[in-house]
């Protein structure tokens, strides 16, 4: 199936993996029936002792067919965290000639079908980020979220809104799409946070030099399989990140 949506765009969802043996297969089916004619679907794997990077290679042998390059594996060999296997993929996928680039998480917490329409509003605004927000009118939490995970969310995006002075709602975000532009005037090399405050470093960088975000609303799902990678060690990185950006800034 096929859609003249961004017709012949180049569009990379970068997908990093720690264990997600249980939940990778589906997640790559559900990408790759997107109707999208220049999508590609790229997993960086941090050596999962699961088996998640075999079964991801496997994946991609089974979708690159006719000539057609699919889906791809980038294996690190450590877990230094996810901002880190982001940027290694987000630049990998520039480098091969990417127009837009997705983050989406493999654990199922963000919608797939939204990605088009993500893509449609980059490409009529003009943006070089367009945001799924949970906390924008129309925007969601699955109900399986505890009332503290709602008050730590809720809390961690109005203290950095504050400290970094910005009018974007979800700025911790993590299911984003980005234009290629927008990505190399960040400069992903520069980047500083290893966790999941890379979502507001790279946020801010990018509004910093210019850029437009759009937030569009999004039902955030719970995860099915697995477990959540988020640690007090992130947690304390995320609340520092905004003070040391200010910082600099001042």
């Amino acid at each position: 199936m096929t859609n003249n949506l961004g017709a012949g765009t180049a569009v990379t969802v970068v997908m990093p993996t720690y264990n997600e043996a249980a939940n990778l297969p589906r997640m790559a089916e559900a990408v790759l029936q997107l109707p999208l004619d220049g999508l590609h679907l790229k997993i960086v794997d941090d050596s999962s002792p699961d088996g998640t990077g075999r079964i991801a290679d496997e994946l991609a042998e089974k979708y690159n067919t006719k000539g057609r390059r699919r889906m791809s594996v980038l294996h690190r060999t450590e877990k230094d965290g996810l901002g880190r296997a982001y940027a290694a993929g987000m630049s990998l996928a520039l480098d091969e000639g990417a127009e837009y680039v997705v983050q989406m998480d493999a654990d199922g917490s963000h919608p797939v079908e939204a990605v088009p329409r993500m893509l449609g509003t980059a490409l009529a605004n003009g943006v070089g980020l367009v945001i799924g927000s949970r906390y924008v009118e129309g925007g969601s939490l699955d109900e399986d979220w505890g009332a503290h995970r709602v008050l730590l969310s809720r809390f961690a995006n109005r203290y950095a809104r504050t400290v970094l002075g910005t009018r974007i709602r979800d700025i911790t975000a993590g299911f984003n799409l980005w234009s290629a532009q927008a990505l190399r005037d960040i400069d992903l090399a520069t980047l500083d946070s290893a966790g999941y405050s890379f979502q507001v470093e790279l946020k801010y960088k990018a509004v910093r030099a210019g850029h437009s975000a759009v937030e569009i609303p999004i039902r955030f799902e719970e995860r099915t399989e697995g477990v959540s990678k988020m640690t007090l060690k992130t947690q304390l990185e995320s609340a520092l990140v905004p003070i040391r950006l200010r910082m600099k800034k001042n």
